[in-house]
């Protein structure tokens, strides 16, 4: 009876900590002009969701993400240009919240790292075959 009431307790303790709010009023909101909603759209699909960060805030579900949705639309149906939103948002939360962020001194080791990498292995495996050739001309002398 102990163990049954103890699994009980394990799967009802994640049902009460899911989020019991009402979705937010703007959840399903787009804009009347089918140009703007895909200019916000492919804005959207361009930023970095800041809970998810893996996600963009077109595809995100946190509430967060709603929250930037709603003001993405919000300015671009103001009249505000994709380029001033993202430089807005760039300067509210940084350039990380960007899928292409400025090369500058801050962001040089994303840019620069991969080929650094690459140099790396190239020399190392270089060094390897070298070494290899190396040792089969000493075992067949």
């Amino acid at each position: 009876m102990l163990v049954l009431l103890g699994l009980l307790g394990a799967f009802a303790a994640p049902l009460a900590a899911q989020d019991r709010l009402p979705p937010a009023p703007y959840a399903y909101e787009q804009l009347r002009d089918p140009a703007k909603e895909a200019r916000a759209k492919a804005l959207m699909e361009e930023l970095r969701c800041l809970v998810c960060q893996g996600q963009s805030i077109a595809d995100s579900d946190a509430p967060l993400a709603g929250d930037m949705r709603h003001e993405v639309r919000s300015k671009i149906a103001a009249g505000e240009s994709p380029d001033e939103i993202k430089a807005w948002l760039v300067a509210r939360y940084g350039n990380w919240v960007s899928y292409d962020p400025p090369f500058d001194g801050a962001t040089a080791f994303l840019w620069l790292g991969p080929l650094l990498f690459l140099l790396l292995g190239g020399w190392l495996a270089f060094g390897r075959f070298r070494r290899g050739a190396s040792d089969d001309a000493e075992d067949s002398a």
